[in-house]
């Protein structure tokens, strides 16, 4: 056996695969049936030509460039291509039969796994189609074909690899990287051109769906193209022009500056515009050309590219609308008086406006028009003007023929005869009721809430002011009350802002109900409302009682239910109250401590009120230094994670759950407790969680390339704010790539009542993450209300039993009965069950005879750090089983 007649088998089928290539390079773009058939049946005849032409050692021994051809046929042509020239491969193989036949046939099927397998990874971007990566896959294929050979019997085995092994690897990897190159630059080519006449078709289409003109006219105003749709108007036109030139189609002067302004374009780089008359076949119009210089070849005569585009009509229209403009800024009306005020003429808007007709008019005096609602004053003043200056201009109230009172801005103007006296009046009026009604309705807007139609924040701060003043003159005492609704977020969620806005506007209306007409009831937006009592009294004990009284009213009418078509929604409120009139506090500061009552009213259970007391600022001064410190220490990476064990009957650690602690610079070490709940009110909870989710994924990386560490999985909470925030999962998704951490090592755990605020979009969310292996649990169940039939659509692998039911093990029956329903509904769902909190070993006895097999709590370990859990975890990898 010699290289070179190997490869000249090779080359002989890399010419029959580049004909195949070339007669059909479009069945990789085009993948069609019958041209995936074609292509796998050339690819055949290639393999099985080349057999017929073999390189032989032994007899029945057939060397040959088919491997080439079909792993060539597999990563080019997909698994139908490769499956059927494999196919005709491997009969004719099997015909031609011989000591050879089975590892010839192993040998086809390696070259079509081998080559599927370049595919997938080609198009997963793992694997280029250069030379070096084709030269490579076409080393290690027939390293295997050489391997294959060892399925002879020996001693022939070890001779033929001896005298094949040479041959073949000198010419077939070289063989397969210049069959890949030669088709995939075929199929590149192919793409290529078909994108190419796409691109052309498009531009075709582009052009000619454009309803103007599309010229091109060389610099000595020839139409050397003229491109116009069937459909368009200018179709007749433009059959005639192309060839013509501009001398030809209009007259001399147009056609010079039609030339010159060619020039133009040509010497300028960006597009020109102009506008020229052209007469047509269906007469004179009014075009605008856009003009552009266009590439031509060297030579050749410059040309332009010109849209020509018929605005005949818009610029009959902006004349229309011009003449349309100039009557309308004269639709005023207008009458003409005597020096005795006898009208002697008016315009036809007098009669539209007014109502009277010209002859009812003319020969009346003007107080024909007047409406009784200005007094003598006015009018003497209005004259005195007149007289003096010479005109007056102003607001006024006049009737109509009908009756009708309304508001005209009225000029009136003097003319004076040759003597200097005043022979005649001139009056132009406009009616502005539109326009009062116009102003009023901006006011409304202004100062009033347009959901509610009650007093909006601008207008409740100035009664306040106005409230305050008056107190301090008066010494009576007045009442500010802040109020919030309930839970009032979840009826938006719930049931939509449709639904939640009518729940408003019968809240307004309750509060308005139970206050007197003196009060003052406003909406700050949302579902904040406020309502200020005035004249309390000037004891202020007896104001307070007052105010209490009217808050406990308050309170109990929006407590009541409310109907909404079948809905039936409840919302109570929160109240804070403060009294105002004994200080000079301003307004935004008594707005301030209201809105502290309110919150410590929401504090203490909710559906309650609270007055304000000075120990209730240094409270809210407290909490406001607390979170400027929590921000502070999320950017000095104060927060770090605590691991608590979680532990498997029989095997001992199988991960943790991460709880946060903060490493207070004067406090200490701080559990959740001291800082939680103020990250939420100020908004902090997202950017803490991150930081939580963060340390995770890194953790679970280093975990990762520790033998004993690597199986361990990490529970980390997740609260409403991060869930449904908008980037949730990608963020996720991205703090694990970052890290590198394996996502099926991190498990989220998500509380009941968390889902319950938008089940369908939590289930979306965490399917979305399932797909890419995080694992999900149920925190704390059975405490909250989440209906069976949602718990069968959540993407859930693991329930944990709050530890409210562990604490009660092993005594209280309820507790117990909770624990074995739990541990059966997961068993019946097929998922895993862990119970927390779990401190006494009858306690854990109690939950393993229950089927509870995992276990979280004091009794196994606190939350410790990272390098104590991980000693702890290896204590207990020395073990074969949880003691007991």
């Amino acid at each position: 056996m010699t290289t070179y007649a190997l490869a000249e088998n090779a080359v002989i089928l890399l010419a029959l695969c580049w004909l195949l290539a070339f007669n059909t390079r479009d069945w990789n773009q085009h993948p069609k049936l019958s041209a995936k058939c074609l292509a796998g049946l050339w690819f055949g005849s290639a393999c099985i030509f080349g057999m017929m032409i073999p390189t032989a050692i032994h007899t029945g021994l057939v060397f040959d460039a088919r491997t080439v051809v079909l792993s060539m046929a597999g990563l080019f042509g997909g698994p139908l291509v490769a499956g059927i020239a494999g196919a005709m491969a491997a009969g004719y193989r099997l015909w031609l039969g011989g000591i050879g036949t089975i590892p010839g046939l192993v040998n086809i099927l390696l070259a079509v796994v081998l080559g599927l397998a370049y595919r997938r990874a080609y198009r997963h971007g793992l694997l280029g189609l250069g030379f070096w990566p084709l030269l490579g896959f076409g080393l290690v294929l027939h390293l295997g074909v050489l391997a294959v050979l060892m399925l002879l019997p020996q001693p022939l085995a070890w001779e033929t690899v001896r005298q094949a092994a040479v041959p073949v690897l000198l010419a077939l990897p070289l063989a397969t990287a210049a069959l890949g190159l030669l088709l995939n630059d075929l199929l590149e080519r192919s793409q290529t051109e078909q994108a190419l006449r796409f691109s052309e078709a498009r531009l075709r289409a582009i052009t000619h769906a454009i309803p103007d003109l599309l010229l091109v006219i060389d610099e000595d105003g020839r139409y050397e193209d003229v491109i116009c749709s069937k459909q368009s108007r200018h179709h007749d036109d433009a059959a005639r022009l192309l060839g013509r030139h501009l001398h030809d189609v209009m007259p001399a002067p147009e056609a010079h500056r039609l030339l010159a302004f060619i020039q133009q374009t040509l010497r300028s780089d960006t597009p020109q515009l102009i506008e020229y008359t052209k007469q047509t076949l269906s007469g004179p119009k009014v075009f605008e050309g856009r003009a552009l210089p266009l590439e031509t070849p060297a030579g050749s005569k410059r040309a332009v590219v010109w849209l020509s585009r018929d605005i005949t009509e818009r610029i009959n229209s902006e004349l229309e609308r011009r003449i349309a403009a100039i009557a309308f800024e004269s639709q005023q009306g207008m009458l003409i008086a005597d020096a005795e005020s006898r009208i002697i003429r008016v315009n036809r808007a007098f009669t539209l406006i007014s109502g009277f007709d010209a002859e009812e008019a003319v020969g009346q005096t003007t107080r024909l028009l007047a409406s009784g609602k200005h007094g003598p004053e006015f009018y003497r003043a209005m004259w005195a003007s007149i007289v003096n200056t010479g005109a007056w201009e102003g607001e006024v109230w006049n009737r109509r023929k009908s009756g009708e009172i309304y508001p005209e801005w009225l000029t009136i103007s003097t003319v004076r005869n040759a003597q200097g006296d005043i022979s005649h009046y001139v009056a132009a009026f406009t009616d502005i009721t539109d326009r009062k009604a116009a102003e009023e309705h901006i006011h409304q807007l202004a100062f009033y809430d347009p959901l509610t139609d009650l007093p909006n924040r601008r207008l409740l701060l100035d009664r306040l002011q106005q409230a305050m003043a008056a107190s301090c003159r008066s010494g009576q005492l007045g009442a500010l009350m802040f109020i919030d609704l309930d839970n009032f977020k979840n009826v938006n969620d719930l049931h939509g802002h449709q639904t939640g806005d009518q729940l408003l506007c019968l809240a307004a209306e309750r509060l308005s109900q139970e206050v007197r007409a003196s009060d003052t009831v406003a909406r700050l937006g949302g579902d904040e409302f406020v309502v200020m009592l005035e004249r309390l009294g000037a004891d202020p004990e007896h104001a307070a009682t007052q105010a209490e009284h009217v808050g406990v009213k308050l309170l109990a009418s929006l407590d009541k239910p409310y109907r909404l078509g079948e809905l039936s929604l409840h919302s109570s409120a929160s109240i804070g109250v403060v009294l105002f009139g004994e200080d000079d506090s301003h307004s935004e500061e008594l707005m301030k401590r209201a809105d502290m009552s309110m919150y410590e009213a929401k504090l203490s259970g909710k559906n309650a009120l609270r007055f304000f007391d000075p120990h209730m600022q240094q409270a809210v001064q407290e909490r406001l230094r607390l979170e400027e410190q929590i921000r502070e220490g999320l950017k000095a990476g104060e927060f770090v994670l605590h691991f608590q064990p979680q532990l498997e009957q029989t095997r001992g650690v199988v991960g943790a759950e991460a709880l946060v602690r903060w490493r207070h610079p004067q406090r200490g070490l701080l559990t959740p407790g001291a800082f939680i709940g103020q990250a939420e009110r100020a908004g902090l909870i997202q950017e803490l969680d991150i930081v939580v989710l963060k340390q995770a994924c890194e953790q679970l990386a280093r975990w990762a390339g520790s033998p004993r560490f690597a199986d361990l999985t990490l529970a980390v909470n997740l609260s409403a704010h991060l869930l449904y925030q908008e980037h949730f999962v990608d963020r996720v998704l991205e703090l694990l790539e970052h890290s590198g951490a394996n996502p099926a090592r991190l498990k989220l755990e998500l509380t009941e009542t968390l889902l319950l605020d938008n089940m369908p979009e939590a289930i979306a969310r965490m399917n979305q993450l399932k797909e890419h292996g995080i694992r999900f649990s149920i925190d704390d169940f059975g405490t909250g209300y989440s209906s069976m039939s949602y718990l069968q659509q959540l993407p859930l692998d693991q329930l944990k039993i709050d530890q409210a039911f562990v604490r009660g093990l092993p005594d209280d029956t309820s507790s117990l009965t909770i624990v074995r329903a739990t541990c059966a509904l997961a068993a019946g769902l097929g998922l895993e069950v862990i119970a927390e909190g779990v401190e006494l070993e009858s306690q854990r006895a109690l939950l393993l005879a229950n089927g509870c097999h995992r276990f979280q709590g004091y009794l196994f370990g606190k939350p410790l750090p990272v390098d104590e859990f991980e000693h702890l975890a290896s204590e207990y990898a020395t073990r074969e089983a949880v003691p007991g």
